[in-house]
């Protein structure tokens, strides 16, 4: 089952494209990271963690396995290396009527791939201001 929102944040991941979150974002998506214990309220900063996890992520042999796909929410299976650690994860998306993503969940594991991409994403996340 294909999907345009499924299908548009693939496509950003493939071309590393940050900018194309702001077509596929609603207004007051929530965030909700392997880490932060609160939920990360509102367009503005669920983009801010998706950019980062796109550029932590993106290129790093990021690949998603497998896919579970309804009519208004996905898991989707994925797997990276960085730094020679493999990372295995699992994308929770929940889009609107109008299409657009307004709940997106990250988990990981194993532990140490928790605890490389927590600095990673600090860094990158700083970076971003």
């Amino acid at each position: 089952m294909s999907t345009p929102a499924i299908d548009t944040w693939h496509q950003l991941i493939e071309d590393r494209n940050a900018a194309g979150l702001d077509d596929i974002l609603a207004d007051d998506a929530v965030f909700h990271s392997p880490v932060v214990h609160t939920p990360q309220q509102g367009k503005a900063l669920t983009k801010l963690y998706l950019s980062a996890a796109i550029m932590v992520l993106g290129g790093n042999k990021f690949e998603y396995v497998r896919e579970v796909i309804g009519e208004s929410d996905a898991v989707l299976e994925f797997t990276a290396e960085v730094n020679g650690i493999i990372i295995n994860g699992v994308d929770m998306v929940h889009w609107n009527e109008d299409g657009k993503i307004d709940d997106f969940k990250v988990m990981i594991r194993p532990l140490k791939a928790v605890n490389l991409l927590h600095g990673l994403m600090k860094q990158m996340l700083g970076q971003m201001g």
